[in-house]
């Protein structure tokens, strides 16, 4: 199974354009970051986690030509934005493209992108099916999926385990009758925005505090805000086993 980090990045803090922070004007590319997704594929199945607004790009750089679904960690805009450009793959397949979801999760859907879901048959509308699930695990094609319940301040949001590999995303909190589904993770990848508190995101060092907790083999750092500084500079504070992840990551477990 193949992980690619299509972004690692996070709307929440982030400098407007031509700011002359030393992330925004950083030469190394691991400082670009767009909004936090993954793609996870093996021999015959490829899905995204989150699908936000910088999907297109990230499906051109990846050179994505197949893309059999998309699970959706929660429906902020930073994590869903994107779905309009799923049309390039019902123009591949000629069918229509499941998004995996929470019913809290589709309300909102349903709302930001209306009018797929008016019933029309205008040329270039996206065709989605919604497919909804809970905390029961399910399947996608070759792969095996088990929903992680956490807290995003108040608003319950996914995390996801796949075999060894656990993935979780704009969380503060896990609560302790969720965390035997991470526990024996090979590879965990936790959100870790920034340095100081945070209403809903884990910082660096409440991150690092739940790494020591789970003893992953290996853990990477995602939904990276400008305010935790240059890539290079923050790995050097790392412990052994963990890394902050940078678009284009990509490695197989």
């Amino acid at each position: 199974m193949k992980i690619t980090f299509l972004g690692t990045g996070t709307s929440s803090g982030v400098p407007m354009i031509a700011c002359p922070c030393k992330v925004c004007t950083s030469a190394n590319p691991k400082d670009e970051r767009l909004r936090s997704s993954i793609l996870i594929s093996n021999e015959k199945t490829a899905i995204t986690i989150d699908v936000g607004p910088d999907f297109r790009q990230q499906m051109l750089r990846e050179k994505v030509m197949h893309l059999d679904a998309t699970v959706i960690t929660h429906a902020h805009r930073d994590h869903t934005g994107g779905l309009d450009e799923v049309r390039a793959f019902n123009f591949i397949s000629g069918a229509d493209f499941p998004i995996y979801l929470e019913s809290i999760a589709e309300k909102t859907i349903r709302s930001q992108f209306d009018y797929a879901f008016a019933g029309s048959d205008y040329p270039g509308i996206p065709k989605i099916t919604l497919v909804p699930i809970s905390l029961e695990p399910f399947q996608i094609g070759e792969l095996a999926i088990t929903p992680i319940r956490v807290m995003h301040h108040q608003l319950p949001v996914l995390g996801f385990r796949i075999k060894d590999f656990t993935y979780i995303t704009d969380a503060n909190l896990i609560p302790e009758e969720e965390k035997h589904k991470i526990k024996g993770s090979k590879v965990l990848v936790l959100n870790a925005l920034r340095r100081e508190a945070h209403i809903s995101h884990f910082t660096l060092a409440q991150a690092l505090a739940l790494v020591e907790e789970f003893q992953p083999e290996q853990a990477y750092f995602t939904h990276i805000s400008h305010q935790l500084g240059l890539h290079d500079e923050v790995q050097q504070e790392l412990p052994p086993g963990v890394q902050l992840a940078y678009d284009g990551l990509s490695f197989e477990i």
